[in-house]
């Protein structure tokens, strides 16, 4: 039991470096990062739990398997969090169809500082600020839909999302103010209709 709480007190960095010595603590990383990393591809897939749960067993075999590859120059969380953005365009690519209705779950302190960075319909009641927020994620591009999602839903700092998406942090802050303001286009539009 004591070592059973000296792995949970680890970070992730040295879980992985005992892990490479000792494939059984394994499962500590697993236990920290499947419920995130589940509601991660709920929220950006708009599958349903057993094709997102199948999602997630593919990303623990690959994170596994790779481990060795694990990069210590990125944060553990970044680097896991890519092989799910991998793994989610590749089943989207799979599945040939863009989804019609995010099934997100957003919390309400998630929808204020949404709501607040952006300005956007301050006089809605909290749930149908939420559902309306759901659906203007899927009217926008993917790319956008996961700029927001990972800022605003996941928490990621634009550094982490930069190694998650690959991408310059110039073009994460570009690609998030355009994110933003196409979902406030599409809230705008939906408003006046």
């Amino acid at each position: 039991m004591i070592e059973n709480i000296e792995f949970e007190q680890k970070t992730d960095e040295e879980l992985v470096v005992i892990v490479l010595e000792n494939q059984s603590v394994f499962s500590y990383l697993v236990n920290r990062y499947k419920d995130k990393l589940l509601r991660y591809i709920r929220r950006i897939s708009n599958v349903g739990l057993e094709e997102a749960e199948d999602m997630l067993q593919n990303i623990f075999i690959k994170v596994y398997l790779n481990l060795n590859d694990f990069d210590d120059s990125l944060k553990f969380s970044s680097w896991i969090y890519r092989i799910a953005h991998n793994e989610v365009i590749d089943n989207y690519r799979k599945r040939k169809a863009r989804p019609q209705l995010l099934d997100i779950d957003i919390k309400d302190s998630q929808i204020k500082e949404l709501a607040g960075d952006t300005n956007l319909l301050e006089e809605l009641a909290r749930q149908e600020l939420k559902q309306e927020i759901s659906q203007a994620l899927s009217r926008i591009d993917v790319k956008y839909q996961e700029m927001i999602i990972l800022k605003y839903l996941e928490e990621k700092d634009y550094q982490e999302i930069s190694d998650i998406i690959k991408k310059p942090l110039g073009t994460v802050a570009s690609r998030m103010n355009k994110a933003k303001a196409e979902l406030k286009k599409v809230l705008n539009t939906n408003h006046k209709l």
